[in-house]
């Protein structure tokens, strides 16, 4: 028996004829690229002949891009990591995969990257799986009709143009009059709903999604959101990414039978992102340097969203895109490519915004084309003329500017549109209850508020949720819990607001003589 280093000798030889006998032989190959240029988070690759398009690449120093355009001799690769490591003449490879992300309930709470990857310092995020961000949108044959449905808490919007669950509205206006405040409202209103939310932040600045995220955890519930940022300062990459990602983190819970919101924070910076994406990887600009297929981008996102059939589980995924105009040009490349995609449009006026009356919802111009439908039945039936009369009010007080006494009809219908003006001015994150909505409209249609001095009707908002749920509570509770209100329940919410009408009347005094309507 030999010993010593003989006898280590034998062994190790014995174990490496033990691999080798093991080893699969055969031919192999392993296809690699080369970096040829590289800047403005884009990389131009040659090689790699068999990659497809949108597939994850891989950089020999762990980096991670996809492939957005392939042509005959190059590539080019959107980056989705730091580029100032990438080099001309480094190696990639190809995965074979696509682009995926995180998703499951261990994202709600949580502030994430387009990639999943936690930012609020809360350790890392729990998933139950990866799925990619680009997925095919529910065929027709899959959906159900839009009838359920989204309270906003906003009553110019819940009133006037009702959104359901499943539809896809716009907002739309010129920067800094509060499109996104509408976006958080709507999603501090589902505080108490069943609804998931999701905020996807494009290219926002720090502060403002700062406010946002403040604003979610003062007034709402954020356990059950998401939060979504890609902040200017990342790589185009990832700002080109978030709004996929984001619906995809929401289609988990609508593919389980749940209902998600999503907010799109904007549409205009990812259209921007998109043109530079395309510029750097020298694809054709089109109209206003826009690619061709940037209406194709924003299609297939938004066509997302959705109410599914009862045999695929009944679940919905809302949309809420945000889109920028600059001076309100609403005829401009982006918006009306977006006007035309989604069911309706929220629009926001500058002027409106300045004169005080917030939110600035233009009336004339915005639209919900799945509108009643989707309205609870007891504010449809108490709104159903409200937008004409508004319309009506609007028109009159403009020939009236021009001089001259009205009549008396004229008077009342001026005095009647300045209550409704009124109540359709709301402080931002003070979402109201259904019923206050029902409330403030059946007061306003039927004449309740016509003595009401019109600086008082601040006042009569304020303090309308504590009277209702005192000499009302029954009336409240089933419209909060059916959206229906019957004859004798209604008797009892209209005395109530009589009565509160006239309490407040007393402490305020009589309307002055010849008041003008003014912003609330």
């Amino acid at each position: 028996m030999t010993t010593g280093p003989d006898a280590l000798a034998d062994a190790w030889l014995e174990v490496s004829r033990a691999k080798l006998d093991a080893a699969a032989l055969g031919p192999s190959s392993d296809q690699i690229g080369r970096v040829e240029e590289t800047g403005d988070g884009i990389a131009l690759i040659s090689g790699l002949p068999s990659v497809r398009l949108d597939e994850l690449l891989v950089f020999d120093k762990g980096q991670f891009g996809f492939a957005q355009v392939l042509e005959r001799d190059r590539i080019g690769c959107v980056l989705l990591d730091d580029a100032d490591t990438i080099e001309a003449g480094d190696t990639v490879r190809g995965t074979g995969d696509v682009v995926r992300v995180p998703v499951g309930r261990g994202l709600l709470g949580r502030v994430v990257d387009p990639l999943g990857r936690p930012l609020d310092g809360k350790g890392p995020v729990a998933h139950e799986t990866r799925e990619p961000i680009e997925r095919a949108a529910p065929a027709i044959i899959d959906r159900d009709l839009v009838t359920e449905p989204v309270q906003t808490g906003i009553a110019v919007i819940d009133a006037l143009f009702a959104l359901g669950r499943g539809q896809r509205e716009l907002i739309i206006g010129d920067r800094a009059i509060g499109k996104t405040t509408i976006g958080i409202d709507t999603i501090i209103n589902q505080k108490t709903s069943d609804i998931i939310c999701v905020y996807i932040a494009v290219g926002q600045k720090s502060s403002s999604v700062k406010r946002a995220i403040d604003a979610i955890e003062a007034h709402g519930a954020p356990e059950r959101c998401i939060i979504v940022v890609a902040a200017p300062s990342e790589s185009p990459g990832l700002q080109w990414i978030a709004p996929f990602a984001g619906f995809t983190m929401a289609e988990y819970f609508r593919d389980r039978g749940q209902h998600a919101l999503v907010v799109i924070d904007d549409l205009s910076k990812h259209a921007a992102t998109h043109r530079e994406i395309a510029l750097l990887t020298r694809q054709s600009p089109g109209r206003e340097a826009y690619p061709g297929d940037v209406f194709y981008v924003h299609a297939r996102l938004l066509e997302r969203a959705s109410k599914l059939s009862k045999e695929k589980g009944g679940g919905s995924l809302t949309a809420l895109p945000v889109a920028e105009t600059d001076a309100g040009n609403l005829s401009a490349y982006i918006p009306t490519n977006l006007i035309s995609i989604t069911d309706g449009q929220i629009v926001l006026d500058t002027k409106l915004f300045h004169e005080g009356r917030k939110p600035s919802v233009d009336a004339g111009t915005s639209v919900s084309r799945v509108g009643g439908k989707t309205q609870a039945p007891v504010l449809r039936e108490a709104a159903q003329t409200l937008r004409l009369d508004y319309a009506q009010f609007l028109e009159l007080e403009m020939f009236t500017r021009f001089g001259g006494m009205p009549d008396t009809r004229v008077r009342d219908k001026l005095t009647r549109g300045e209550r409704i003006r009124a109540i359709l001015c709301q402080p931002r994150h003070a979402p109201l209850r259904l019923a206050d909505e029902v409330a403030l409209v059946l007061a306003v249609q039927s004449g309740l508020l016509d003595p009401l001095p019109l600086a008082a009707v601040l006042a009569f908002q304020q303090g309308l949720r504590d009277a209702l749920d005192r000499g009302a509570a029954e009336a409240v509770q089933l419209i909060q819990e059916t959206g229906t209100l019957d004859a004798a329940r209604k008797q009892t919410l209209v005395d109530t607001l009589t009565q509160y009408v006239q309490t407040v009347v007393a402490r305020a005094g009589p309307p002055a003589k010849g008041s003008k309507a003014g912003p609330a």
